[in-house]
């Protein structure tokens, strides 16, 4: 199993990257961490993760599973086109796809959660499940929710449930 996950260089939040990265070391998977600069990111609070490459060289078909993860930094650094790239070409060569807290906002622009169910965090107000809708996503109010190989969580809460549904997902 190789998992990319994209996060924030600033502002990533720290238990919905820390969790994952735990949950995916446990069963021996590998995992490798892009964002907009390489080098020490910054968590919203005070936790520090090492970048090792840039977005720009994230190959798809390297990995099985794509993951965003959220934060005060995934919307100002990761809701982009190239983002969009990626997700659409995860979902073409069908890898898992996973976006936690504010990041299922960025699958919803990027057009693919059309007629599929999904959750985002909600506590910025109705602003990010009226994205998910605008798109054509079923929101639904839970914690974690997979629809096919698409699996979203609503925040640092669903850390834990999010990553083992990803490694689930990977096994089928």
């Amino acid at each position: 199993m190789k998992i990319a996950i994209l996060i924030a260089f600033k502002d990533f939040r720290d238990e919905e990257l820390f969790t994952p990265q735990r949950v995916f070391t446990s069963v021996g998977a590998e995992f490798k961490v892009f964002s907009t600069e390489v080098g020490i990111a910054q968590g919203a609070d005070g936790g520090t993760a090492i970048v090792h490459s840039y977005i720009d060289n994230l190959q798809v078909s390297d990995f099985d599973a794509i993951v965003f993860i959220g934060g005060p930094g995934a919307i100002r650094e990761l809701d982009n086109g190239r983002s969009y790239k990626i997700i659409h070409e995860a979902v073409v060569k069908e890898k898992v796809l996973g976006a936690i807290c504010v990041a299922p906002v960025i699958l919803a622009k990027s057009k693919i959660l059309k007629g599929k169910k999904a959750t985002v965090w909600t506590d910025m107000g109705k602003e990010t499940r009226e994205v998910l809708e605008e798109n054509g996503a079923i929101y639904e109010n839970q914690p974690v929710v997979q629809d096919g190989k698409i699996i979203t969580a609503v925040g640092a809460s669903a850390a834990e449930t999010f990553a083992q549904k990803i490694v689930q997902a990977l096994k089928e």
